[in-house]
């Protein structure tokens, strides 16, 4: 393969020109105005989307119409715009519980209802007629799950079409037969570009068509139309984009949509530093489709070198929520050195809305290879098993004073219905045993680090917690209760 040199002027040329550039930048810094503010949590439910569809519904930019039903009976929803030849198909949450993309969607449709950027609209919709399907799976969407109501992943369902998600899919596909489609999903927080500690914060792929991973006018068409994303987004997320695996799977919508002849590009929302919500991977999608459909309307991509796509680095799972390493920690009278990799695991709660932490150690020894979101060298310091305080919490002078004394657990009569309670310290009922402390992979990571005889730091179902510093100040999500 040759190289291929990314100089910015070499990438005003390859990416057609200035005024696309211009385009893109401003898309990113407009974005706020476009921005569908009543959906600004993950958890998004069917019941949000209705009067939205409606309102799209009744503008006559637009057409909306019922193209299917979930297994428990709710609306799949169609919405075009544009006159162009070239059809261009985009679905998302297929799965469920991977809604990043949905929301980019409304802020896109909001993006074509408004009268801003007439000239770079007017190219796209002449050219292109899109096609939007949010919220494939309402029903796993409803409780926050990646399969359906039928228990099958409708991603593995393009075979046999035994749900009528996929069977809506592959109808609306072939009654299409779109130039490109636009696969949207989430993947794990825990990947990362191959080989660096910065998370695959937007992951593409240029899906394969067979076992040999082949590649026809219609991969290859996709490939650049990726190139061309990516270096967008590096402006933005730099050294943060991954190339998703394209091992073939048979049973897969991307796999036989591209064997079928659709450019099929898959587009993935993984993690990003300080952004629970997945706001900032919302607005990066955003900008991402937008700039992708200009240069599919204008036919800029036919210049990029599909060579390019393979410089965009592989997706790895190395990452944790967080990583400590080089501790001490004393197991039957001697002591060890140890890295830890800890997973702030998200519990659903309620209807599905809202969640919280339940923290594991998923992995202990060396981890030198991996890295973390956030990673403290614990060099020097050893680990202390935590206590246990019954009593009231204002005799030894309040939770910070608590945790400076080795206190992790409090017992409490109070206890309620909730599983875990916002403050650093784990709720115990009266009479709960605690089982001797011991380092494992599954439990949680609940500890104290000392330094030079003092305990320094807490660690409270993993969340670390810095004790020379306000507690207010920290990054600090929940303890849990314990009956």
């Amino acid at each position: 393969m040759q190289k291929i040199l990314l100089t910015s002027v070499f990438g005003f040329i390859l990416f057609g020109g200035l005024a696309q550039e211009t385009f893109t930048n401003n898309l990113y810094d407009t974005y706020e105005s476009y921005k569908e503010v009543s959906l600004d949590k993950r958890r998004i439910k069917y019941a949000q989307l209705q009067p939205l569809l409606k309102n799209f519904d009744v503008n006559p930019k637009f057409e909306v119409q019922k193209v299917g039903t979930s297994i428990e009976g709710r609306d799949l929803t169609l919405v075009s715009i544009g006159t162009g030849e070239q059809n261009i198909f985009l679905w998302s949450q297929m799965h469920g519980d991977e809604p990043t993309a949905t929301q980019a969607i409304f802020d896109i449709l909001n993006f074509f209802d408004a009268p801003e950027f007439k000239s770079e609209k007017e190219e796209i919709l002449s050219k292109l007629k899109l096609y939007f399907l949010p919220m494939l799976n309402p029903d796993g969407a409803e409780v926050y799950q990646r399969r359906n109501a039928l228990g099958i992943d409708i991603n593995r369902d393009a075979l046999r079409l035994q749900s009528p998600e996929g069977r809506t899919l592959k109808r609306i596909r072939d009654s299409l037969n779109a130039d490109f489609g636009f696969n949207l999903h989430d993947q794990s927080t825990y990947y990362n570009a191959y080989l660096t500690d910065k998370p695959a914060t937007i992951s593409y792929l240029a899906t394969a068509y067979n076992y040999e991973k082949d590649i026809n006018e219609v991969r290859a068409n996709a490939m650049k139309v990726i190139v061309y994303m990516n270096n967008i987004i590096q402006k933005y997320a730099p050294g943060q984009v991954g190339r998703y695996s394209d091992e073939f799977e048979p049973r897969a919508f991307g796999d036989n949509i591209a064997k079928w002849g659709t450019s099929l590009i898959l587009i993935e929302s993984g993690g990003y530093r300080n952004d629970l919500e997945k706001q900032e991977i919302r607005k990066l999608n955003y900008v991402s489709i937008l700039s992708a459909l200009y240069t599919i309307a204008n036919g800029s991509y036919n210049n990029i070198r599909i060579e390019a796509y393979e410089k965009i680095p592989r997706n790895d799972r190395k990452l944790f929520d967080l990583k400590i390493k080089n501790v001490t920690y004393e197991l039957m009278g001697n002591d060890y050195v140890l890295d830890l990799g800890i997973y702030r695991q998200e519990i659903d709660v309620n209807a599905h809305d809202d969640f919280y932490n339940k923290s594991i150690i998923v992995d202990q020894g060396d981890l030198s290879t991996h890295y973390g979101y956030e990673t403290f060298d614990a060099s020097g310091y050893k680990i202390v098993p935590p206590n246990i305080f019954q009593g009231e919490l204002k005799k030894i002078g309040g939770v910070k004073t608590a945790l400076e004394q080795g206190v992790a657990f409090i017992v409490s009569k109070q206890t309620g219905n909730k599983a875990f309670t916002e403050e650093p310290l784990h709720k115990i009922k009266s009479g709960y045993q605690l089982p001797d402390f011991k380092l494992a992979v599954g439990q949680n990571p609940t500890f104290f680090l000392e330094k030079e005889g003092k305990l320094t730091h807490a660690v409270i179902n993993g969340f670390l917690l810095d004790l020379s510093q306000p507690l207010e100040r920290q990054n600090f999500g929940n303890a849990l209760i314990y009956r």
